[in-house]
């Protein structure tokens, strides 16, 4: 059979034959084994080091390439010449069809993996693990680690690799390593002992975990700034969940309702407010947060402490969190406290509007006027609010009006703070 005849032959067969210059360059190849010459070459370059180890003489071994093992034999005795060198591999074990199913799924996991030989030579990579070097696994295998990580880095997996050949058993850990973009990277995964071909190898799985790892860094930062400003804000603040319990609270909120802190947690916020004519509307709000409608809402409240005390002041509620339809959490801040005291009965729209007025400074005629009162009945309504509210002179009145929260302090001309009486200047 001349040799036009045999390669023909040995094209339906599970074999591979090549023809390499001096730097094992395919210069020719064929067989049944590989498709194409890349695969051959790619398959002589993993077997560099063997073949470089029997250079003295034609030899057989064994070797394993993509899950496959082949009986090597190089050189061909007769075959060289002119600088050439021939070899032929002939496949002995076929991995059974549910490993290659296996081998196709491990290929395309996107959980980063690799075998390597324990210098570091890459024997096999899937593509998660060749896309972290943006390249494809041709690219990879037969090169080693230091050809794609900094130094450090392959000093450091180099010595992962070995501690799990010299302990033989799996070992599991998290490893940081440099991105290419120079930023650092981390990932979680297992190393083992794996069998290829005649040697003990070590193979990998990994995780990319980065992103979490960063976005739990932030979290915790983000934790530890907001307990940072709960505590030491001096702002009365607390963290209330979509069924109204308090699960923090700040010092400060303690110290406004005059008392323990380990008593407002898990208490109902909503016993913490005495009744007051805005009340139904901050139910109202407090569901619409509930329900994702409003983000944030701005209103007055009048909270009551543990010695039967009110103090009106302005309250911030701000979501955070969420599920599919409802916001998990309600973050409550008290600003603008007014002073507290006791409990009183409610102020009138007329009183609050003779206050008001009172406070831009306004005569007892010219408020009789402007509300169509009697001059009697405006000073009825004074003396009244000075016995309400414990002020002697009018100046006393006013300021006790704003103290008290009863006025708005932020709002000129003045006017109610809760603005929801019908007769309260807008």
């Amino acid at each position: 059979m001349d040799e036009t005849s045999l390669k023909a032959l040995l094209t339906h067969l599970p074999v591979s034959w090549w023809e390499t210059d001096g730097q094992l360059h395919v210069i020719d190849s064929g067989g049944g084994a590989f498709g194409d010459t890349r695969t051959a070459q790619r398959f002589l370059d993993t077997l560099r080091p063997d073949l470089a180890a029997n250079a003295a003489g034609p030899r057989q071994w064994h070797a394993r390439f993509d899950d496959r093992v082949f009986e090597v034999s190089w050189p061909l005795d007769g075959a060289a010449g002119r600088g050439r060198t021939r070899g032929l591999a002939v496949e002995v074990d076929a991995e059974p069809a549910a490993r290659r199913r296996y081998d196709a799924f491990a290929d395309l996991a996107p959980a980063a993996a690799f075998i390597r030989d324990r210098n570091g030579r890459y024997l096999w990579t899937n593509h998660a693990y060749a896309h972290l070097y943006g390249v494809t696994p041709a690219d990879i295998i037969g090169k080693h680690l230091q050809d794609f990580d900094s130094p450090d880095d392959a000093v450091q997996f180099l010595a992962l690799d070995r501690e799990v050949l010299a302990h033989g058993r799996p070992v599991r850990h998290t490893l940081t390593y440099h991105r290419s973009d120079g930023t650092d990277g981390h990932a979680a995964g297992h190393r083992f002992p794996v069998l290829e071909g005649s040697q003990t190898c070590v193979a990998g799985i990994y995780v990319d975990i980065t992103d979490s790892t960063r976005a739990l860094r932030q979290r915790r930062e983000a934790e530890e700034s907001l307990h940072a400003l709960r505590d030491h804000s001096g702002l009365p603040c607390a963290l209330i969940s979509a069924g109204g319990r308090i699960r923090q609270a700040s010092a400060a909120a303690a110290e406004l309702l005059q008392t323990r802190l380990s008593d407002l947690i898990g208490r109902r916020a909503d016993t913490l407010l005495a009744p007051a004519p805005e009340l139904d509307l901050l139910h109202h709000r407090w569901n619409d947060l509930i329900a994702r409608r409003s983000r944030r809402v701005e209103t007055t409240a009048v909270f009551l402490d543990a010695l039967g005390r009110q103090r009106r002041a302005r309250l911030h509620l701000t979501t955070v969190g969420r599920t599919s339809t409802r916001a998990a959490h309600v973050w409550a801040v008290v600003t603008h406290q007014g002073l507290a005291h006791e409990i009183q009965p409610p102020l009138t729209a007329s009183q609050i509007r003779i206050l008001s007025l009172l406070a831009v400074g306004r005569s007892n005629g010219e408020i009789a006027t402007s509300l169509r009162l009697s001059r009697q009945t405006v000073d009825y309504h004074l003396r009244r609010l000075r016995d309400l509210l414990g002020a002697a002179t009018r100046p006393a009145l006013v300021a006790r009006a704003y103290v008290l929260g009863i006025l708005a302090p932020q709002a000129w001309p003045p006017r109610s703070a809760t603005a929801t009486h019908p007769l309260s200047p807008t």
